[in-house]
């Protein structure tokens, strides 16, 4: 069983293990291990990061290992984590490193990989990681003399990151005329995104762009857009953008000063590609928590909806094992895999630009492609994780619950990965009978998993 590494790399409390310079070090030092023994030759590794205070620690702390075990580290500062993933795959690295607990507060840190190809680590490559550093079988294998790593500044890591971006885009293809607000969250973006904007002639306001360690997704950002809301209707902005700490995601704000609702964000990509004859296989990715009121209008499209575990690497995974070129989660997260292997905030902002410019409809026109069925989200904490087949009275109120959902509308029960909550989710066209339904769902899991009974 893995104990460090979770749904997406290793996170938690920064100097508090396992986010500590201790740490740290024996995971760069069982990265070396395992990377290098993937090929021959002098072996490299990116480190990037976002903006907190931990980050100086946990960076300096990664390099001594990588470097004690012989492994060169290419060091290119505050980027965002999908610029990680392109720069591991440009500098021909054996490996890419993120420093960033990407939404959370700064006083958390994360860690978490890039194979050479740019995409997130197989489950089995985490678990050699991991056996590494807890078997301690790292120290037979350091090398003297002039075979130890040396590590280097990349001057040139940022540029080449926002050609990448730009790249993504028609050739000669510009935002001239377009007006945008965006907040970079005082994180990863702060540069580059700003600056993308501005060399493909867009007029750029700019929020979120002082990092200072302790700022960086303090009430602004993806998970708190009320500034970006204001900002766009004073400056009178096309469209708002909002990024998280590492960038991997964005959300967006239209002209109105209105979040846009993620699964809109999802169908109008999956659309426009559709008509550009550009959406492989006429289907998308979207986890299950995505709306269904998405998946009828796609399939009204002809388009057909896989599901998957939340994540964007379970995304990733579906697309991967369908051969499918579009996915993405609500949350922001959106994966353009003929541009990129993982999500990129960045490249999402100007592709959704591209087709506001190209379509010569604002961001609230185009999100009108779908209506969202009523949907109602309740949290149970429990005290086990018991099979919810097992529990007789809960399956059966479950079998009558999809029975009289017919088709027209969605249950989701499933137990958090993180905590001791199961989430309830349930979607119909009718508000108050989904609502009276989550309940007794609610009301039966207190009854078998969070009273006495559950002890």
């Amino acid at each position: 069983m893995r104990t460090l590494f979770g749904t997406d790399g290793v996170r938690g409390r920064a100097n508090v293990e396992p986010i500590t310079g201790e740490t740290a070090m024996k995971l760069g030092q069982a990265a070396a291990a395992v990377f290098r023994n993937q090929s021959g030759g002098r072996h490299r590794i990116v480190i990037g990061k976002d903006t907190r205070l931990s980050g100086y620690m946990l960076e300096s702390a990664l390099t001594a290992g990588l470097c004690s075990m012989g492994v060169d580290v290419l060091l290119v500062g505050p980027m965002p984590t999908p610029a990680v993933a392109f720069l591991t795959r440009s500098f021909r690295a054996d490996a890419g490193i993120v420093i960033s607990a990407s939404h959370n507060p700064f006083y958390d840190n994360g860690i978490k990989f890039f194979c050479r190809n740019g995409f997130k680590l197989p489950d089995e490559v985490e678990r050699d990681i991991e056996r590494c550093v807890f078997s301690n079988e790292t120290s037979a294998l350091r090398p003297t003399g002039a075979a130890i790593g040396k590590a280097f500044r990349i001057d040139d890591a940022e540029g080449r990151y926002i050609e990448y971006v730009k790249s993504s885009l028609p050739k000669g293809f510009d935002f001239e005329g377009m007006k945008v607000a965006v907040d970079c969250a005082h994180g990863a973006a702060y540069k580059v995104a700003p600056t993308i904007l501005r060399e493909l002639g867009a007029a750029v306001t700019v929020i979120g762009n002082a990092p200072d360690g302790v700022n960086i997704n303090l009430d602004c950002g993806a998970v708190h857009p009320e500034r970006l809301q204001k900002v766009v209707v004073e400056v009178g902005a096309d469209l708002g953008i909002a990024h998280d700490g590492d960038a991997d995601r964005a959300i967006f704000v239209d002209a109105q000063g209105r979040v846009i609702e993620g699964d809109a964000v999802l169908a109008m990509f999956a659309l426009a590609m559709q008509r550009a004859g550009a959406l492989k296989g006429d289907a998308m990715v979207a986890t299950v928590m995505s709306n269904m009121g998405m998946e009828i209008a796609l399939r009204t499209a002809g388009i057909r909806v896989v599901r998957s575990d939340v994540g964007d690497r379970y995304v990733l995974e579906q697309m991967v094992k369908h051969g499918l070129n579009f996915g993405g989660e609500s949350s922001g997260h959106v994966v353009f895999l003929d541009h990129h292997t993982t999500g990129d905030g960045l490249i999402t902002a100007v592709q959704l630009l591209r087709l506001m410019k190209q379509t010569g409809k604002r961001a609230a026109e185009l999100a009108d492609c779908m209506t969202p069925l009523p949907q109602v989200l309740l949290n149970v904490p429990v005290r086990r994780k018991a099979p919810l087949p097992e529990i007789p009275e809960m399956a059966s109120l479950l079998a009558d619950c999809e029975a009289r959902l017919n088709g027209q509308g969605r249950l989701l029960v499933r137990y958090s990965g993180t905590e001791p909550l199961l989430r309830i989710m349930l979607e119909g066209e009718d508000q108050a009978e989904i609502f009276a339904m989550a309940e007794s769902v609610k009301h039966l899991a207190e009854k078998h998993l969070g009273g006495l009974e559950a002890a």
